[in-house]
């Protein structure tokens, strides 16, 4: 069954677990489909958002109550768990808001955080806040280039097809913006020096 497949069955609630368990590939989808008409676009961005929002909540709180499990600490030992932590404890805030943004860091970084000193609490209002971003970025994506592709090719035969397109483009405008901040940072350091 193909994820298109899946989003169109069982509808919101495979878009929020496809959310919380794929990430934005699911989502995208899910935006392409609201563009369809198949399913409805505030509604589908909350869904995804739940579904993101919940499973980075359980990866957390699986990381606060079994940060000494041999599990865990042979995570530890792991290159993207270590980059996950260098990051949060570089700008904790901003790396919590961030992580599901970041290829690579989204599934161990909520687990990560979770071995650290972090609040539960603050963990949660940031990570509800970056879900409903997150959501809001892919679903729409999803939305808008499923709206350039048919403007352009008329009806769209396969949804998944599109995936990787969309993607890019997020990706892309993902990397400008860093490369944007990481150049404004460079220059005003440079300055202060």
């Amino acid at each position: 069954m193909s994820l298109e497949q899946i989003i169109t069955e069982y509808g919101l609630v495979g878009l929020a677990l496809g959310a919380g368990l794929e990430g934005e590939t699911v989502v995208v989808i899910g935006g392409l489909m609201t563009h369809r008409g198949i399913l409805p676009f505030w509604p589908s961005v909350a869904a995804a958002a739940a579904g993101s929002f919940l499973a980075d909540q359980l990866f957390f709180l699986l990381g606060r109550r079994f940060r000494e499990h041999r599990f865990v600490r042979g995570l530890q030992r792991r290159p993207a768990f270590a980059r996950a932590l260098t990051a949060f404890n570089r700008h904790p805030v901003l790396f919590v808001f961030a992580f599901r943004f970041l290829y690579g860091l989204r599934t161990v970084s909520p687990l990560a955080i979770g071995t650290t000193l972090l609040s539960a609490r603050k963990f949660l209002a940031i990570n509800a806040a970056a879900a409903i971003v997150w959501a809001l970025v892919f679903v729409t994506v999803g939305h808008w280039f499923g709206q350039a592709i048919e403007a352009e090719f008329g009806r769209i035969k396969s949804l998944e097809h599109l995936v990787g397109g969309a993607l890019a483009i997020a990706a892309i405008i993902g990397i400008a913006v860093l490369l944007v901040r990481k150049n404004r940072a460079a220059g005003s350091s440079k300055t202060d020096g």
